[in-house]
């Protein structure tokens, strides 16, 4: 009789546990490559910059570029508008301050200034005139007052006779009465002539005093229209170098119109562009150095102009002690302008990792050097050389300082 041969569960089949052991270890194999794939990179030592932290002077600055200028610069505006009748100098040319530059000419407005001069000297004329007058007519009260005075003198005199003689019955009555009368007369006279003097005397000072401020206006008036007359002949302001002229004979120029400049001779600026990112730092008085011709010079901040222009914005420097010889109006500086003072601090060499990292993590070298491992550092002030390490870093540790771009997402790097 045939028996029924049951078939073992899939489970308890040898041959199960052997493919499935097999296939087990081949993911684990898998699973390791992978990782390990994904974990280290071999990188060539000679295509990377390795860079060792260090102790040291730290300080915080900026490089940017500036341009010398002079320290006053005097701009000469066309005051009245003309035509440029004459040029006395050229561009370029030294002057000392009143040379005459250029001419205008403006028809209109210097016959209008004629009649107005002449006008104005017309009304000074007739205020003399009218002063002339009133001292004239003080004169006449004072010599009629004196005429007065000397006729009372007399009258008096013949009263007092007069009256002796009537007390003597040696002269009428009528010829007493008549001498008196005279005399009484030449007295009310004298006080209403002198009374008269004192009123005009008072009168006589206000006019005078207002004519005289009247004189004094039309004076000053004259003094602006001969002034304008001369505003056609431009002179140098300041002694200094003529840099720029904008005028050619028969041009036109409207009033305000700038038509040059003078750059006096005593010493230079430097003005530089900032980015607008630094805008809260910068103020009077930081400290910066330039280097020409391999010699460090000192410069400060002397005024920091608060207009931003396409991301920028500008700031005067002026040189401390030593100024450089030889320098020239447009020339650039290369300037480190300092925004803090120098301080020790634990460096770390800038380079392109910062990019990738953001300054929170790079990869620093074992003690054999033939590895580099990811380690977590912690990033304060920076200038163009250095980063200052807060935390993560101790001085004599290696670092890989250039691009990490091309490292992936790798935690390990393998030096070869």
């Amino acid at each position: 009789m045939d028996r029924k041969i049951e078939k073992k569960p899939l489970y308890k089949r040898t041959k199960f546990w052997i493919y499935a052991s097999g296939g087990f270890l081949f993911l684990i194999l898998i699973f390791l490559v992978l990782a390990d794939t994904g974990s280290k990179l071999n990188v060539e030592a000679d295509k990377i910059t390795i860079s060792t932290v260090s102790d040291g002077d730290f300080q915080e600055f900026i490089p940017v570029s500036g341009t010398v200028l002079p320290k006053t610069t005097y701009y000469l505006d066309a005051i009245l508008g003309g035509i440029v009748e004459k040029k006395y100098i050229e561009e370029g040319a030294m002057v000392k301050k009143g040379d005459k530059i250029l001419k205008l000419s403006n028809i209109d407005f210097q016959l209008s200034a004629l009649q107005q001069e002449t006008f104005a000297y017309q009304q000074i004329n007739d205020a003399r005139n009218t002063r002339l007058q009133i001292e004239q007519n003080s004169i006449n009260l004072q010599t009629r007052l004196v005429d007065i005075n000397y006729s009372l003198i007399n009258s008096r005199q013949l009263y007092n006779r007069a009256k002796a003689m009537w007390a003597k019955k040696l002269i009428s009555q009528q010829e007493y009465e008549q001498t008196r009368d005279t005399y009484y007369h030449d007295l009310e006279q004298s006080k209403l002539a002198k009374e008269n003097w004192q009123k005009d005397s008072v009168l006589k000072q206000s006019q005078l005093e207002q004519i005289n401020k009247s004189i004094t206006r039309m004076q000053t008036n004259l003094q602006l229209i001969r002034d304008n007359i001369d505003n056609l002949t431009v002179k140098a302001p300041i002694s200094g170098q003529l840099t720029s002229l904008n005028a050619e004979i028969g041009q036109s120029k409207s009033a305000g119109t700038q038509l040059g400049q003078i750059d006096a001779m005593d010493g230079y600026k430097v003005r530089a562009d900032i980015d607008e990112f630094y805008i809260a730092r910068i103020v009077n008085g930081l400290q910066a150095t330039a280097d020409i011709d391999g010699k460090d010079y000192k410069l400060v901040v002397t005024k920091v102009y608060p207009e931003v222009k396409d991301g920028k914005f500008q700031v005067d420097l002026n040189f401390v002690g030593l100024v450089p010889n030889g320098i020239r109006r447009g020339q650039t500086l290369q300037i480190r302008l300092q925004l803090s003072e120098r301080t020790k601090a634990l460096l770390l060499p800038r380079g392109g990792f910062y990019q990738k990292t953001g300054g929170q993590w790079v990869f620093i070298l074992n003690s054999s050097g033939s590895e580099a491992v990811k380690r977590s550092i912690s990033l304060g002030r920076q200038n163009p050389d250095y980063f200052e390490v807060l935390s993560g870093l101790k001085p004599g540790d290696k670092v890989v300082t250039s691009s990490y771009d091309n490292f992936g997402n790798v935690e390990k790097l393998e030096l070869k």
